[in-house]
């Protein structure tokens, strides 16, 4: 029973159709494909510009006749109310609604249309099926985290029960946490391991020093998927080693869903199917393949709310090797992510503050951005903007959410500025460690 499909379908998502849409654009030939995209791009602009008073207000009196003239949207153009920001015929009933991980330093709330989910979970399948992974039959062994409250927790339990997800919770990975994490392998038959990067690598590292190939106590495993932080080779080599699977790099994000896979050959192949990708210049320029630049994103078939040339906020570089149905990534800067060491030996991902940040995030974006900083073993900074101090019950609510999710009697300063610091490309790093 594909009980993955059947709790789409379930809820409303046309997956049939999702899956014809995606089977014809496969058929396209490679000599037609540009134009397929081109015609995609112009319905789904005037489609936002007839139904949709955010973004005709947000592209005014431009003149759109050229794609490069179309204004590219950052994630702080989307730091107003949702029902702002929807397309006519649509609301919070009948769209599919998700905030963001703020992995940059910029939540905020969206929503796709049901067709347009369902396409994209498609895709996902479709990636996952190279590797042979079906996401309706392969049991995943899931290096996430977890909402803590009672609701939030029983909803995500019970999506990974019906999404044959097992969850690796990842807000701890000491020693005694990554011992249980190696037992639960030995009494389960996992086809697949998907989940952060760093929390992933701890693991592995874990293995390494006990000497343990993962694989030959779990003889099902047949594939590691990394996802949400940069994989450096040299970390690469050292998951392979441990776990004994081939790893493969994800990219992608919740508000336009799959960007890149890795193929069999280690390509990292862009998704062209429902999503248009460019890699521009300051300007907003398209830039010739092989050049590094700003990495852009049109959601092709959304049209609940506007993605388009959207600035997710990462830097990437084209291969020589692209087509107009194959794009190809050749390299993606950013998405790194530190770990935070506490005074009791517990070790804790940086993206477990993404859990945190969930207490920052609300619908009218009054928290603009913020970075988190740790400082000493005890003690983490938060730096944030927006136009007021917060309020005390603020304060007390991400202080709990810190003792919850990271631990216990932790000091977390605050401080508002005008202004955050960022790198050399313009995108900030949501967690730095300055603890050795």
């Amino acid at each position: 029973m594909d009980w993955f499909k059947l709790s789409l379908q379930f809820n409303k998502f046309p997956v049939n159709r999702a899956r014809k849409i995606l089977d014809d654009i496969q058929k396209i030939p490679e000599e037609d494909y540009q134009n397929f995209v081109e015609k995609k791009k112009r319905e789904i602009v005037e489609f936002h510009l007839r139904n949709n008073n955010f973004y005709k207000d947000f592209i005014g009196e431009r003149s759109i006749e050229n794609w490069e003239n179309i204004p590219v949207m950052t994630k702080k153009d989307l730091q107003i109310p949702l029902n702002n920001r929807l397309s006519k015929g649509f609301n919070l009933k009948n769209t599919y609604i998700g905030k963001t991980s703020g992995s940059s330093g910029h939540p905020f709330i969206f929503a796709k249309d049901r067709l347009c989910h369902a396409m994209a979970w498609e895709g996902f399948n479709d990636h996952y099926n190279w590797h042979g992974i079906d996401l309706n039959k392969s049991l995943q062994a899931r290096f996430y985290g977890i909402p803590l409250d009672f609701y939030g927790n029983l909803q995500e339990r019970i999506k990974d029960r019906i999404s044959l997800r097992r969850r690796f919770t990842i807000f701890d990975l000491s020693d005694a946490k990554l011992q249980s994490f190696l037992n639960r392998f030995k009494k389960s038959n996992f086809n697949y391991i998907n989940g952060y990067t760093s929390a992933i690598l701890l693991f592995a590292k874990f293995l390494q020093k006990k000497e343990i190939v993962l694989k030959n106590i779990c003889p099902s495993l047949k594939l590691c998927i990394v996802t949400s932080e940069r994989l450096f080779d040299k970390d690469k080599e050292i998951i392979e080693k441990a776990i004994g699977v081939p790893v493969i790099n994800e990219y992608g994000a919740s508000e336009v869903g799959l960007i890149a896979f890795e193929n069999q050959k280690r390509e990292w192949c862009l998704n062209s199917k429902d999503l248009y990708i460019e890699i521009v210049d300051q300007n907003n320029k398209t830039l010739p393949v092989g050049q590094e630049g700003k990495v852009i994103i049109t959601s092709l078939y959304n049209r609940a709310h506007p993605i388009i040339r959207y600035a997710i906020g990462d830097v990437g570089i084209l291969d020589e090797k692209s087509t107009a149905k194959q794009p190809i990534l050749k390299s993606l800067i950013g998405r790194t992510s530190d770990v935070a060491k506490l005074a009791d030996g517990k070790v804790v991902p940086g993206l477990t503050f993404y859990y945190v940040t969930k207490t920052i995030i609300d619908d009218a974006g009054s928290t603009k951005e913020f970075v988190i900083t740790q400082t000493n073993l005890d003690t983490f900074e938060i730096e944030y903007v927006r136009e007021t101090d917060f309020k005390k019950e603020e304060i007390s609510k991400i202080a709990d959410a810190v003792e919850k999710y990271v631990g216990k009697n932790l000091k977390v300063n605050f401080k508002r500025k005008l202004v955050l610091n960022r790198n050399k490309n313009g995108k900030l790093k949501q967690f730095t460690s300055l603890v050795e």
